[in-house]
């Protein structure tokens, strides 16, 4: 996509005036393609919105979109899932953009690496995609507190996703920074990016009407000149409209559509209609079945949207996976987090392979283009490797001495109010609270999401959502009481976000007393965490470990590094780490059953593998070629 070109026009006075202005701009070092006049200028009208059409320059223009996020899929396989899109047809990528990835603590920014923003829009450009940019700053997407970052939440008194005073502040210093990388990506200065959505499904939120006008002023107040959007699900689409930007929808049956887009007629009439999140499957939670969504019934639903005329994004083209702790959980009933795995039943896998889905869509799509498609890129190797067997261990209370100091404080501290990284609190992962009870009885006390409650280093029991009390056993004399906390997911997606702080929330009880004087240790497991444990720190894994631990292993990797799924039966829950990258967490209730390990992220050789187990550890860890993600299946 070429960034701009000149029209001819005789007369040597527009050259010479051309070469002043040039001159000029260059000596001046402004950005000179924003002053270029509009008929000098190949990409100067953007996409709009004409009539019954998407019209992009002077041409009919048929959105045929997926859905890729890039934080989710290792850099060095952002070409090769780009091009299995670009090979099935479709012409425009749809990315959201995490907030809480890219500013991790306030005013410090991250978008290196597998959070190169630009350098996977500007990719998507070189493969021959357009762009149509999620930023936010709310996304959903699945992942922790939809994409907010956690120390917006030091405030007690904070209200998400409105016009709070403290909620804009923070909004407008990440868009500052964001928006100065996104605007010149935008199609009139010649990028990919021919559209940018307003917040996201905002309808079904709805807690502040000057929200959402605010959102669009802060995108357009720092350069956003492309076509607005906003996207919403059938409980939100009625209240998600807003002034002066087209309405979308969100949903997975033909019963929706016919539904939904009625109703845009009668509120923004004759518009372009566009599903910007036609879901290609569903994402699975802990403990529940895996969800599958049959190719079949993808073919006949897509084809059914666009014969009705409207573009169409699918969500999710590629899922990915959730490494580290980025994923989010649900809570309406029940609390549930979302699993490691985002395949999503997607079009193509978790580890980008081809599907059913993929092979009908690409025969769909392909009968609606003007030239033949591009062959689909080879799969990427997959390999099974042979076992680990840990050799080291390391128990949680030996390794306590190796840490920071732990907090001390006469109450419980949440999660995101403790005095750690700089102030901004601890956004993921676990923290230990030890104090000493002198007494029995029953303890109370309110634990998000769940706490393993040790009596010195004795596990008795667990406190959570369900179980708020635990009875503590007859003890002799001053014992430390334990409780080991884990986020498993801040709540992505409705009206509770506010309450998402983890830890221990207010007071602990033993016997309707308040304990005090605590201990606290933050437990992030980021790459610094195990810079602590050198080699001399560890022991020979005994026949009877203490849990919960560490232990530690060698993967070999002979001849050369692939793609591969660790299967961990024998494991009862914990998270596993690869040269120091967080692949994720394992659980044996299922229905995720193996990790995907990127072969980008092994070496020729030997890798280090660190499992932190809590509760119960097999013999070995199996490499197998196949992910597994689930026995029981559920049809959604």
């Amino acid at each position: 996509m070429s960034t701009w070109s000149l029209r001819r026009r005789p007369g040597r006075t527009l050259g010479l005036l051309l070469l002043v202005l040039l001159s000029f701009l260059v000596l001046r070092r402004l950005d000179w393609s924003t002053l270029i006049p509009p008929w000098l200028r190949h990409q100067r009208l953007g996409l709009q919105a004409k009539s019954q059409n998407f019209i992009l320059e002077d041409t009919t223009f048929w959105i045929f979109g997926g859905s890729i996020h890039y934080f989710r899929v290792p850099r060095e396989y952002w070409r090769d899932r780009l091009l299995k899109m670009k090979a099935c047809g479709l012409n425009t990528l749809t990315t959201y953009v995490p907030w809480n990835l890219h500013e991790p603590e306030r005013g410090k920014f991250d978008f290196s690496g597998n959070l190169d923003l630009e350098a996977f829009v500007l990719l998507a450009a070189e493969v021959g995609l357009w762009v149509i940019l999620r930023p936010g700053p709310y996304v959903c997407a699945e992942i922790d507190l939809g994409g907010l970052p956690s120390w917006l939440l030091q405030d007690p008194g904070m209200k998400l996703r409105t016009t709070y005073k403290g909620f804009t502040e923070a909004v407008d210093l990440y868009f500052d920074h964001l928006m100065s990388r996104v605007v010149p990506l935008q199609y009139k200065h010649g990028g990919p990016i021919i559209a940018v959505q307003v917040e996201n499904e905002y309808g079904s939120y709805n807690r502040d009407p000057a929200y959402m006008p605010y959102v669009k002023k802060a995108l357009e107040d720092r350069g956003i000149i492309e076509l607005l959007l906003t996207s919403d699900n059938k409980d939100g689409l009625q209240k998600g409209v807003v002034h002066g930007v087209l309405a979308t929808i969100n949903l997975q049956s033909q019963q929706e559509l016919q539904l939904l887009t009625t109703f845009l007629l009668s509120v923004q009439g004759n518009q372009p209609k566009m599903v910007m999140e036609y879901w290609t499957g569903w994402f699975d939670s802990w403990g529940s079945p895996h969800n599958i969504l049959d190719s079949s019934e993808v073919l006949e639903t897509v084809s059914a949207i666009v014969n009705a005329g409207s573009s169409i994004n699918l969500y999710m083209f590629h899922g990915g996976t959730n490494f580290g702790f980025i994923n989010g959980a649900m809570h309406f009933n029940e609390y549930k987090s979302d699993v490691t795995s985002y395949d999503y039943d997607a079009v193509l896998t978790e580890a980008g392979d081809y599907t059913a889905k993929y092979g009908k869509l690409r025969d769909f799509f392909g009968s609606r283009s003007g030239a033949p498609l591009p062959p689909p890129p080879d799969l990427l190797p997959k390999m099974a490797y042979e076992p680990i067997a840990p050799s080291f261990y390391l128990s949680l209370w030996d390794a306590l001495k190796y840490m920071e100091k732990p907090i001390k404080s006469e109450k419980p501290i949440n999660m995101e109010n403790l005095p750690v990284n700089d102030g901004n609190g601890q956004a993921f992962g676990y923290t230990l609270y030890e104090t000493t009870i002198a007494s029995s009885g029953v303890l109370h006390g309110h634990v998000r999401d769940q706490g393993q409650v040790f009596v010195n280093t004795v596990s008795i029991g667990f406190l959570d959502y369900k179980t708020t009390k635990i009875v503590i056993p007859l003890i002799q004399g001053y014992t430390v009481l334990r409780i080991l906390v884990e986020n498993r997911g801040r709540v992505n997606y409705g009206n509770n976000i506010d309450d998402q702080r983890k830890g221990l929330i207010g007071n602990l009880y033993l016997n309707n007393s308040p304990l005090k004087n605590f201990r606290i240790y933050s437990l992030d497991m980021k790459k610094s965490f195990f810079q602590r444990f050198g080699t001399d720190k560890w022991s020979t894994l005994p026949e009877a470990p203490t849990f919960p631990a560490f232990f530690l292993g060698v993967l070999s990797v002979v001849p050369s590094p692939s793609d591969t799924f660790l299967k961990l039966e024998g494991w009862e829950k914990g998270v596993v780490f690869i040269n120091g990258q967080n692949l994720g967490r394992y659980w044996n209730i299922g229905p995720q059953e193996t990790l995907y390990l990127p072969g980008a992220w092994l070496n020729p050789g030997d890798n280090q593998v660190i499992i932190f187990e809590e509760a119960m550890a097999g013999p070995m860890v199996q490499s197998t070629d196949t992910a597994h993600l689930g026995r029981n299946q559920y049809i959604h």
